[in-house]
């Protein structure tokens, strides 16, 4: 959608769709025999899920680093199945939020309940569920882990596109209308594109936020269930616990070039291939170029022509005329029966809250005494003490770093990457030096296992505050050099009000991930050293440890009702004042 974009496709003006196989070449060959090979190794891992479960039991986690490409394979499957998952709940959830106006009603607010859960509130119910599902079977603990990593990425995902379906220009709009395409048309040619560039990055991130979790999701304890599925995070468990440096090491490097390849064959195709969507032109198109995998697949013939029969067949499947015509007259409800649909709606609504209310109550009454949830409701100020407290640290830090770094599209080129390396390393991982400098030293856990709470959040800013400078209209920040606007006013008058939306958008995905991450940052282990800080997420971790599933759900439901309200009361009024204010059009 922006002028003068590369073409990234694979189609050339010479090439044809009917090649015999003798037009084999070299670059078919080599790239036949790695899709051949990843396939095998992917069936192999897989038939493993279709074991007893008593198999993963028996055999322990290995810490010899012969064993860690195997582990690291069978990670890399369940993180991708778990975003194969995340982006077909995406394409219903948030197309059935944005096309309904009622199913909005319900959909968003659950969204932000949803995203609000901690991920070990899922990992406490979903493991007996799938394990019930499948007993006496690997297959139920892996999809628990499946779905664990699933809840880490899908509803960043799906909030992400929902707001790229309702964002959709005006003008745009009208042309689809113009031209009279159906609504399954106007879906696939118009609101899905104008969503490509959205879906694309927040899958870069929650693919990293999958990875920081996914310590949690191989390594299952909840109460006398113990699971460890083969895996790097099942592998980081177990060096924790032996207090093995080296095989912490190796799980580091394992990591990173786990994180290299996909980030080269995948995403950084994708991302090129996205600039095309884009609805603006910002300085980053400039210095976009054609990653080596686009090149190497544009020199083969028969996977080149195979791509591009499948693409051809899935044009057409998005130009079929079906749904109604946009253009057409379409019958609106009177203002009475508008009014009679709507009260009944809400009064529907009204009941089932009630209905939920009154049993909520019920269990609540019996289960829990009024000291018990005082005494949860103080922990979770613990807890946002210790969030606002990083917030403002990392805020500090990484908006001067963000705006530095998005000012030369070439730096923000760079630091993309190495910003997803950081956001993927679990907190686990840093155990061993927080562990060790707090006994050594003699300091206090409750001060000093919060940094370890934004090691995966903080990246959030960064990564938006970079993408709200480069796409800061350079004609603004010549008017500034023009005048001289320099030192504090330029920060204030200039820089600041232009990326205030974006940082908000990455300070709130970072307040929920730094609550999410509670759980991880206030208790860290050590072989035989346990340090525990006073808090909510260090409560939901004991109580999920010990499998005490009444626990477990009132501090879910605290932390929820903390982040809903932070939600309703900070981020959202500041949002929409940004949006009034703040926004540049």
């Amino acid at each position: 959608m922006t002028a003068a974009q590369p073409d990234f496709s694979l189609s050339s003006q010479n090439a044809s769709t009917r090649l015999p196989l003798r037009h084999l070449n070299t670059a078919d060959a080599f790239l036949l025999i790695c899709v051949v090979g990843l396939a095998v190794l992917a069936g192999n891992s897989v038939r493993h899920m279709l074991a007893p479960l008593a198999a993963p039991a028996q055999a322990p986690i290995h810490l010899d680093i012969l064993y860690l490409p195997g582990y690291a394979l069978r990670t890399t499957l369940r993180m991708f199945a778990a975003l194969g998952l995340s982006l077909v709940f995406t394409f219903l959830y948030a197309t059935l939020a944005a096309k309904s106006r009622r199913a909005a009603q319900i959909l968003v607010p659950l969204l932000d309940i949803l995203q609000s859960i901690p991920i070990l509130g899922f990992l406490s119910f979903t493991v007996t569920f799938f394990l019930g599902l499948f007993p006496g079977q690997v297959l139920g603990a892996e999809l628990a882990a499946i779905f664990t990593i699933f809840t880490s990425q899908a509803w960043n995902m799906a909030f992400g596109m929902y707001q790229s379906l309702r964002s959709v220009p005006t003008e745009l709009e009208e042309a689809a209308r113009g031209f009279g395409l159906t609504a399954w048309q106007k879906f696939w040619r118009l609101e899905v594109p104008c969503a490509i560039p959205s879906l694309v990055w927040n899958s870069m991130m929650s693919m990293a936020g999958g990875w920081f979790m996914v310590v949690y999701s191989e390594t299952i304890t909840v109460g006398n269930t113990q699971i460890a599925l083969p895996g790097i995070g099942s592998y980081v468990g177990v060096a924790i616990s032996q207090q093995n440096i080296g095989a912490v090491l190796a799980a580091i490097l394992a990591m990173m070039v786990i994180i290299l390849a996909y980030d080269q064959v995948l995403f950084r195709p994708l991302t090129v291939w996205a600039s095309r969507f884009r609805l603006e032109t910002t300085v980053q198109d400039e210095v976009l170029a054609e990653p080596w995998v686009l090149r190497l697949l544009r020199r083969t013939r028969v996977l080149r022509a195979s791509i591009n029969l499948f693409l051809s067949f899935m044009r057409k499947i998005g130009s079929l005329p079906l749904g109604r015509r946009q253009g057409r007259f379409q019958p609106s409800q009177t203002p009475v029966s508008k009014r009679l649909s709507d009260g009944l709606w809400w009064g529907a609504l009204g009941l089932i809250f009630l209905c939920a209310l009154e049993q909520a109550w019920v269990y609540g009454s019996s289960a829990y005494t009024l000291g018990q949830i005082g005494h949860v409701v103080v922990l979770g100020f613990y807890t946002l003490l210790r969030v606002v407290s990083m917030l403002s640290l990392a805020s500090l830090i990484w908006v001067p770093v963000g705006v530095w770094l998005g000012l030369k599209p070439a730096r923000a080129h760079r630091a993309q990457l190495i910003v997803q390396y950081c956001a993927a390393f679990p907190a686990n991982l840093f155990f061993p030096i927080f562990v060790g400098g707090i006994i050594y030293f003699h300091l206090a856990p409750d001060i000093w296992l919060t940094p370890l709470m934004m090691l995966g959040a903080q990246w959030y800013i960064l990564f938006n505050v970079i993408g709200g400078t480069s796409s800061f209209p350079p004609n603004l920040l010549e008017v500034g050099e023009n005048f001289e606007v320099k030192g504090l006013l330029w920060w204030r008058k200039i820089i600041l009000p232009g990326i205030t939306p974006y940082y908000l958008t990455g300070a709130l995905a970072a307040s929920g991930g730094a609550w999410n991450a509670a759980i991880a940052s206030e208790v860290a282990q050590w072989g035989n050293v346990t340090l525990k800080a006073h808090g909510l997420g260090a409560y939901i971790a004991q109580a999920t440890t010990e499998g005490d599933i009444s626990e477990v759900a009132l501090g879910v439901v605290v932390m929820a009702l903390f982040v809903l309200i932070l939600n309703w009361l900070v981020w959202r009024p500041l949002s929409d004042y940004a949006h009034r204010r703040l926004k540049l059009t």
